[in-house]
């Protein structure tokens, strides 16, 4: 078994409403930055799933992502893997 770290990033799709996103947008005049554009404002998630194979680690999150984390409806979300480590050496590395 093996720990895999993931990050889940959920925005709204495109063509949704972004109050959020829109509200900073307009405040950056006021800061004195024109250059920035077509701002959205998200959310992330970050998940350790323990599993035998990162393809069946990543099964569970992207599960969840649609069924907890997003409104399909509205949202979309990427899955992003952090970082994988063996339960094993994590196990012999706490105890050293």
């Amino acid at each position: 078994m093996s720990d895999f770290r993931f990050a889940v990033n959920v925005l709204p799709k495109p063509g949704i409403l972004d109050p959020q996103g829109r509200a900073v947008e307009l405040s950056l005049p006021h800061l004195h930055v024109t250059s920035v554009s077509r701002v959205r404002i998200g959310r992330r998630a970050e998940l350790t799933v323990s599993a035998e194979t990162e393809a069946a680690a990543r099964d569970v999150v992207e599960g969840l992502a649609k069924e907890l984390l997003s409104n399909p409806l509205i949202e979309v979300f990427t899955v992003e893997l952090l970082e994988a480590t063996s339960s094993t050496t994590s196990a012999a590395g706490a105890a050293s």
